[in-house]
């Protein structure tokens, strides 16, 4: 297979139709290729890396709506490696000549098996693997990290994956971003207001598959009294086992939070109104959940 991608190559000087005069510096060439799925579809935008002989990443990026790769790169051995959600990745060999174009042809992407769902029941999120944190962006320039260390959350897992549901109670007061007087700050009446508002409570009775491993999760976040509909960008990682052979299922999610949403407009400008904190906040989650004893 690799024979016939590799030798569909043409100097540059007999390239024709859409190369046709693309202009590739003198000790560089052209990568390129069509990424399919099985019924031969373009794949949009699935994420293409190139890296050189030392596993250097040279360029990347995602496929166009024709499922197309183009890239021109310095000559030499690559490897491409293509990725899309619901499809196992794809590595490929390749070298690339200078003033020629290494055409890998069509691509084909099979679809990846799906990991198994957790048994329906009672599960509960398991506080020692998991983590709540948030980033924020300050002055303007600086992003800040930070998490919640203090949590307690279920799940309960339908017989259909779309009716389960979950709840979850965050300690507002536990806020850690590795500098006290800032988390004092984010614990007063100018942001969280912990000694009205102790905690912050997630609830949700939808889960939308999305395809592949994603799904979203749609429920009510009640922050700072305020409660606003938000939805959990969410990657479901399968099943495993801990050390003690216990099972567990574990997620990554993430969304966004706009703080005026919630009333938490606290703010003051530096010099050229720049704002101290920024008005969005991000939200990642890794979660594992273990079944209720």
């Amino acid at each position: 297979m690799f024979g016939r991608w590799l030798g569909n190559r043409g100097h540059a000087g007999g390239r024709g139709g859409a190369l046709a005069g693309f202009q590739v510096p003198r000790t560089a060439g052209v990568l390129s290729c069509r990424v399919l799925d099985p019924v031969n579809e373009p794949v949009q935008q699935a994420e293409f890396t190139v890296t050189d002989s030392a596993g250097r990443r040279i360029t990347g990026g995602e496929t166009d709506p024709f499922g197309s790769v183009l890239a021109t790169v310095p000559a030499g051995d690559y490897r491409l490696a293509v990725t899309a959600e619901g499809f196992s990745p794809f590595h490929g060999a390749v070298t690339v000549s200078e003033g020629a174009h290494a055409n890998l042809g069509d691509v084909t992407l099979q679809v990846a098996q799906l990991p198994p769902l957790p048994d329906p029941g009672d599960w509960d999120i398991e506080p020692n693997h998991s983590q709540i944190g948030f980033t924020a962006r300050h002055i303007g320039l600086a992003r800040i990290h930070g998490r919640f260390n203090n949590f307690a959350g279920a799940v309960r897992i339908a017989d259909r994956m779309e009716d389960s549901a979950m709840h979850v109670i965050i300690d507002a007061a536990s806020i850690d971003t590795n500098v006290q007087m800032r988390d004092d700050h984010l614990r007063s009446g100018d942001f969280l207001d912990v000694g009205r508002y102790p905690t912050l409570e997630f609830y949700s009775e939808r889960f939308v598959h999305r395809g592949g491993s994603r799904w979203g999760v749609t429920g009510a976040l009640t922050l700072h009294g305020v409660s606003r509909t938000v939805t959990l960008d969410t990657q479901y990682l399968g099943i495993g086992n801990g050390l003690e052979g216990e099972t567990r299922a574990a997620c990554r999610a993430t969304t966004e939070l706009h703080r005026e949403d919630f009333t938490l407009t606290w703010q003051t400008m530096l010099a050229r109104g720049i704002a101290v904190v920024g008005p969005s906040i991000v939200i990642d989650l890794d979660i594992q959940i273990v079944p209720k004893r």
